[in-house]
């Protein structure tokens, strides 16, 4: 039996959460040991209807009723699109990895490259002020432009907005649900959704085809949101609210956490205030959040010789249209014919590799970009 279908088949045992799941493969060291041993103790805790779906399945095996809800639900995916990635796999994101308990699968609908991006979250209150939404809009449409994905709730008011200002930066956006990818929620985003979808961006959640939005979702889809970021900007909320919660647990998560201040009589600032008092970083532009997160982005040494790069197709194109000089996001997008989420994907990669630096809005070649292009056989050396 594969991990996958271990995994899912372990996580469709009710009672059987992410905590236990991780428990049982500390113990057992991967998940189809786990399935086929579950230890009496901890069956003994989960709810009457999962103990008898688990003694079944090692009656029937194939034939039970968990292992063929686990094939039905591969199928399902595959028709309607959706990718699941497993935290075995190579492309499971590295920083959602290190959170306390991260999901072990993950539904998405959209790049699996998109997933390797460095992410900021913008959070914030449902019912915003008209400024709070504009902050909220330029905030993600400039971080995009700076070579940031933009991931949110795909809530009404502040996330919805920051979702809007990513794609008018013509940057990526991805939006962490508390339902499954399939039922989109709130109804009102739906064509938000597909607009995110169509530009490249992706829709992630942890949680089965066809789960509706329950309020008990949303904690661990707020944990999600803050995990895969590098930091978290809260634009707006109140002192009692879901975007104080994913911003307090991003500062669990050692993520950097970012406010922007508002007018005392806006109770809307509040959460904003308070979390600059406990140590979030006020910040008044975006050029705030790059330049304290900018520095986290993987350079190469400046005391030691770079290895050599053979550039692929792709790349060598990239490089090719830079050479004039620096280039906006769009004009790549344009000249190279590649999609939003393939373009960023392939321009983090190409800045971890040192050919090229990000600009406010765009990209231009490094001295080893350039070399690379005056290269016959697109050999960095």
């Amino acid at each position: 039996m594969d991990a996958l279908t271990a995994s899912m088949a372990l996580l469709r045992l009710e009672g059987l959460g992410p905590a236990r799941y991780w428990q049982l493969l500390d113990h057992f060291g991967s998940p189809d040991r786990a399935l086929l041993q579950l230890p009496q103790a901890m069956l003994s805790k989960l709810p009457v209807r999962a103990q008898s779906q688990w003694r079944e399945f090692c009656r029937l095996g194939a034939q039970s009723e968990l292992l063929e809800w686990v094939q039905g639900e591969r199928a399902r995916c595959v028709q309607r699109g959706v990718q699941l990635v497993c935290h075995s796999d190579s492309d499971y994101p590295p920083l959602l990895m290190e959170i306390s308990r991260p999901p072990p699968l993950l539904y998405l609908r959209g790049p699996r490259a998109i997933l390797a991006l460095p992410q900021i979250a913008i959070v914030g209150a449902r019912r915003a002020t008209s400024a709070g939404l504009d902050n909220a809009r330029s905030f993600a449409m400039e971080l995009a432009r700076s070579g940031f994905a933009i991931t949110s709730g795909l809530a009404l008011g502040v996330d919805a907005a920051a979702h809007r200002g990513a794609l008018r930066g013509t940057g990526a956006t991805i939006a962490v649900l508390g339902s499954g990818v399939d039922c989109i929620y709130p109804r009102q985003n739906r064509a938000l959704a597909d607009e995110i979808l169509a530009a490249g961006g992706a829709i992630l959640s942890e949680l089965p085809l066809e789960s509706g939005a329950e309020a008990k979702n949303f904690p661990r889809r707020n944990r999600i949101i803050s995990g895969l970021s590098m930091g978290v900007l809260l634009v707006e909320a109140a002192l009692r609210s879901g975007s104080l919660i994913t911003a307090r647990l991003a500062l669990e998560q050692n993520r950097e956490v970012f406010a922007i201040p508002g007018s005392i009589h806006n109770p809307m600032a509040r959460g904003c205030h308070h979390l600059i008092r406990e140590g979030a970083t006020l910040v008044e532009t975006s050029g705030d959040v790059v330049g304290q997160l900018g520095g986290l982005l993987a350079e190469p040494s400046a005391t030691e010789p770079a290895p050599a790069i053979l550039l692929d197709d792709r790349q060598r194109r990239l490089l090719l249209a830079m050479q004039g000089g620096p280039r906006s996001i769009e004009q790549l997008a344009g000249e190279t014919g590649e999609g939003p989420g393939e373009l960023m994907a392939l321009l983090l990669q190409m800045e971890l590799e040192g050919l090229l630096e990000p600009l406010p809005g765009g990209y231009q070649l490094t001295v080893r970009g350039a070399a690379c292009c005056c290269e016959g056989e697109g050999v960095a050396s």
